[in-house]
């Protein structure tokens, strides 16, 4: 089979198209053949790593999420048979086997049914960004723990960054759920995103007054807020937030830590939850995944141009490049057609100069 391996970390270079043997599975275990490989930007930095450059014993391939079909199945594997159509989840966290391969074997847990009538982008597009967003979207004190319709109704939920994969998500959830969602943006094109995503209110904070215009929509605060920046929007955020709500924090800036006002902090109540999907607990995972699913299959979380979600699409031995434009910013989901070169040669349809990756700060 053909998989992108590297054997240290470092830049785009260090990623080179091998091929090797396929894996059988093992006890509990099932092989997919990957027919999409999603790339985020987790992906980029743990390959890229820290300063000093790592050198691992057993190469690793790239990627958390993908989608495709089960090939083989272990012993003990009750659950999926081959032939079933799967999106993948965490496939190389603590693990040398990603999704940028023909094939990679995991154990079940990692691997969850794909609804009927879905595509293998939409299933690519799932695992971090869907599942970062539903953490996010049930922290809150009281809330629900699993997201469901009508979950969310008469809360009202910000969304910093509108436009970016998670965000898109906590726009799809949090509408399918009830909530009204406000979110900002820095650009009209990024609205237009936004407005396809589901959001009931767009805000540019360029050209508007985030406070003014989010106070006149929920003059008495938002429940929670799904931050992308905290950096620069902690100060706002706690201006808008509701007694009691919480801001929920998926991403660190540089520098790494953030300033917090205790006393405004502590007059409101509120609740700072910093989210990494891969560390959240089973019970937190697991409603993810089964209200993630169910979401999708509903048709709330489509991707693609019509769903706010441009697709930028690349081949497996063009990983690096992949790997590249999601670190340079690339607005859009950025896939991998490892199972079809064809669909690798589709225009990437992205308006760089309305599209240009700019922080989402306010």
């Amino acid at each position: 089979m053909k998989a992108i391996e590297y054997t240290e970390t470092g830049g785009p270079e260090v990623l080179r198209l091998v091929e090797v043997e396929p894996s059988d599975p093992g006890h509990g275990e099932v092989r997919v053949r990957v027919v999409v490989s999603g790339v985020n930007p987790t992906d980029w930095k743990s390959r890229r790593g820290s300063a000093e450059v790592a050198h691992f014993e057993h190469p690793k391939t790239p990627n958390q999420d993908g989608a495709g079909f089960i090939d083989a199945v272990g012993s003990g594997v009750t659950r999926f048979s081959v032939g079933d159509r799967v999106w993948l989840r965490d496939t190389a966290f603590q693990r040398d086997t990603g999704t940028a391969a023909e094939f990679v074997v995991l154990p079940q847990r990692l691997v969850n049914p794909l609804p009927r009538g879905l595509s293998f982008d939409v299933g690519a597009s799932l695992g971090i960004p869907a599942l970062t967003a539903h953490r996010a979207l049930t922290a809150h004190e009281g809330g629900p723990a699993r997201l469901s319709p009508g979950a969310l109704v008469g809360q009202t939920v910000l969304v910093a960054g509108g436009a970016g994969a998670v965000g898109h998500a906590a726009i799809q959830l949090a509408v399918w759920a009830g909530a009204t969602v406000i979110t900002t943006v820095s650009s009209p094109a990024k609205a237009d995103l936004a407005w396809r995503a589901g959001a009931q209110h767009v805000i540019d904070y360029r050209s508007e007054d985030v406070v003014q215009a989010v106070a006149a929509i929920a003059p008495h605060g938002v429940s929670t807020i799904v931050e992308v920046n905290p950096l620069a929007n902690l100060g706002i955020d706690l201006e808008l937030i509701a007694v009691g709500g919480t801001i929920a924090i998926y991403v660190s800036g540089d520098p790494d830590e953030v300033s917090i006002a205790a006393r405004a902090s502590m007059t409101k109540n509120v609740r700072y939850q910093f989210v990494l999907t891969y560390t959240t607990s089973e019970v937190q995972k697991s409603n993810a995944v089964a209200a993630v699913t169910a979401a999708a299959a509903d048709g709330a979380l489509g991707v693609g141009d019509a769903n706010g979600l441009p697709i930028i699409r690349y081949l497996l031995d063009e990983t690096g490049a992949a790997h590249q434009a999601v670190e340079d910013g690339a607005v859009g989901k950025v896939l991998i057609d490892v199972g079809s070169s064809d669909a690798g040669h589709q225009a990437r349809d992205v308006a760089a100069a309305d599209l240009a990756p700019d922080g989402d700060a306010w």
